[in-house]
């Protein structure tokens, strides 16, 4: 199954990518790398989960922001590459949680987007992984993720 059909199977329609919100871009290719900036939960331009993990919001809720701001990062991928089967593998993410000094569930939360990511790319979805815990981030968005995906030339 393409990951485009797998996304149909999991009922997720991929948005519009959103616009950059300040000077950057939202991806860069190197050789046959696709670095992608980092994304946050945002539905029709504005960010849709906000608050603090540990204080304002679950586990769950951090799941389920985490597996936006994927889909929002599928949304770019797709329009950068056209088809998402052109992903070979991924390679890295960075997870950033906007958290309580006191949260600790962070690769929890994480797992909202890894495991989108392997139902959409199967194991080539599966990539090294880094999630930590930040005092604040843009917009007080509840979380944040930037890649770094292999593509076909």
């Amino acid at each position: 199954m393409t990951p485009e059909g797998s996304l149909h199977v999991e009922g997720i329609e991929l948005p519009n990518p959103n616009p950059a919100v300040a000077n950057y871009v939202r991806s860069v290719r190197v050789g046959s790398l696709l670095f992608v900036s980092g994304h946050g939960p945002m539905r029709e331009g504005k960010p849709a989960i906000t608050g603090k993990l540990g204080a304002d919001l679950d586990v769950n809720e951090g799941r389920e922001a985490a597996r936006v701001v994927t889909i929002n990062v599928l949304a770019t991928l797709k329009a950068e590459l056209g088809e998402l089967s052109r992903v070979r593998r991924v390679v890295k993410l960075l997870v950033m949680v906007n958290a309580t000094p006191d949260f600790t569930d962070h690769p929890k939360v994480a797992d909202g987007s890894t495991d989108l990511l392997v139902k959409v790319f199967g194991d080539e979805g599966r990539p090294a992984r880094s999630a930590v815990g930040v005092g604040s981030l843009p917009g007080n968005i509840a979380v944040e993720i930037e890649g770094i995906f292999e593509i076909d030339s």
